[in-house]
């Protein structure tokens, strides 16, 4: 009798298919690594993280040691009051030391004797409300070119009151703005990029300050020698 069973699969070179993986319940095969090949692997895994360790160990006491700010920022310690006192001796005048409570922070309070510029200064800046910066100027010797340095050479764009006196305003259009009085013998100058109403109350403070203490009468260069 002639066999009639289906013949099994053939493949193009005429040999016969092999079943597909796992039809024979076999797992598929798996690559295998040369030991050789996977020691090394290991090996650059271990290092990596033996460096990872030994940079941390080398920064964790810097940072520890630095610690971040407070998100306040540091505020010195600045007497103003005291100092303008201190400095009133060799000023000719008693330097302003504006009142504002809590709303001003002062960061430095100098006097500057003027070598560079031939006009002996009071300066004093202000950290205002809004995180913003006014610097005071007071001085016995002003003069126009020394005026509009200060100014950084703005125009006047108008006034100003505060504290009952009308404010000389100057803006250099490019956010710098200065408020300029003459009064009680010295002129004095607020200049920074604070907002207008801050320049108002710190001005005003100012004001009640050179109301309060003896008007400027004799100059530093005119006082006799002791």
């Amino acid at each position: 009798m002639q066999d009639t069973s289906p013949a099994g699969p053939v493949t193009p070179s005429g040999g016969a298919a092999q079943g597909a993986p796992g039809e024979a319940g076999q797992p598929p095969a798996k690559p295998v690594i040369a030991p050789g090949a996977a020691k090394r692997a290991n090996a650059s895994v271990i290092g990596m993280f033996i460096a990872l360790a030994l940079s941390i160990a080398v920064f964790l006491p810097i940072v520890l040691l630095n610690p971040s700010p407070k998100s306040d920022g540091y505020r010195p310690d600045i007497d103003v009051s005291t100092i303008a006192k201190n400095a009133a001796g060799v000023a000719g005048f008693t330097p302003a030391a504006p009142s504002t409570g809590d709303a001003f922070h002062p960061n430095y309070a100098r006097w500057q004797s003027g070598t560079g510029t031939g006009v002996a200064t009071w300066e004093v800046g202000y950290l205002t409300p809004k995180q913003s910066f006014i610097g005071l100027v007071q001085t016995r010797q002003s003069n126009p070119t020394w005026l509009l340095q200060q100014v950084k050479n703005a125009p006047v764009t108008g006034t100003r009151n505060a504290g009952g006196r009308d404010w000389e305003l100057r803006d250099t259009g490019k956010g710098e703005k200065s408020m300029v009085l003459v009064h009680r013998g010295t002129t004095v100058i607020l200049s920074g990029p604070a907002q207008l109403d801050e320049f108002t109350v710190l001005a005003a403070a100012v004001v009640t300050s050179l109301d309060n203490n003896p008007e400027a009468t004799v100059s530093p260069s005119a006082a006799p020698a002791p």
